[in-house]
């Protein structure tokens, strides 16, 4: 009868220990844990147990729950200067540009790959003041880029009736909400969603 090795053994037993590279898996499945348990509800042990990973070893990556939120949602930002601002840095026309970013804001929070964690970025969790501080600072520089590119396409078009930073706010509050009624089955494809939103954007806040 053949004997497996005490390490194949041992593999079976114990949870397994990430390799490099493992963080962002941890902020996936963090993220995924926090939108269908609830952030209160969801605990390390529950985060470990759906790595399959000991707890020594999710604490090895981050302290506490508080510091992966966090992580979770400074990703996002990376993520969100990295699909949205920098494309749209190379396109001269204010007006172009501005239904660039609409497009490709909405395609952030509709399509699969990180929706988990772009969506965390927009809901009210609660982070100790530090780290918040950390975050709502570089989501006001996106806010504050957002408000200087509408203002521009407004002083092209002789647009004054809404202020820029009402219509920044308007635009963001209706793309940031898609994901919570948007359906890929449902009779609006994303291609006709992006096409409405500007249409909408366009036809309200500058005219």
């Amino acid at each position: 009868m053949a004997i497996l090795p005490v390490v194949s053994i041992l593999s079976r037993r114990m949870p397994r220990e990430l390799t490099t590279g493992s963080r962002q898996e941890i902020l996936q499945t963090s993220a995924r844990l926090f939108r269908e348990q609830g952030y209160d509800a969801t605990s390390m042990n529950d985060i470990s147990a759906a790595l399959k990973l000991s707890k020594g070893g999710l604490y090895h990556h981050f302290r506490s729950k508080d510091e992966i939120l966090f992580h979770i949602m400074n990703h996002a930002m990376d993520i969100t200067e990295a699909r949205v601002l920098v494309p749209i840095r190379e396109i001269s026309d204010p007006e172009e540009r501005l239904r660039a970013l609409i497009r490709l804001h909405i395609q952030l929070v509709l399509r699969a790959r990180d929706r988990e964690i772009t969506v965390i970025l927009h809901e009210n969790h609660p982070l100790p003041p530090g780290l918040r501080k950390r975050v709502n600072a570089r989501k006001k520089e996106y806010i504050h880029y957002l408000e200087q590119l509408i203002m521009e396409v407004q002083r092209a078009r002789k647009s004054k009736n809404v202020s820029h930073r009402a219509a920044a706010f308007a635009l963001l509050g209706m793309v940031n909400w898609i994901y919570q009624w948007y359906r890929p089955d449902g009779a609006l494809n994303e291609e006709e969603l992006v096409r409405q939103y500007t249409e909408i954007f366009f036809a309200g806040a500058l005219q």
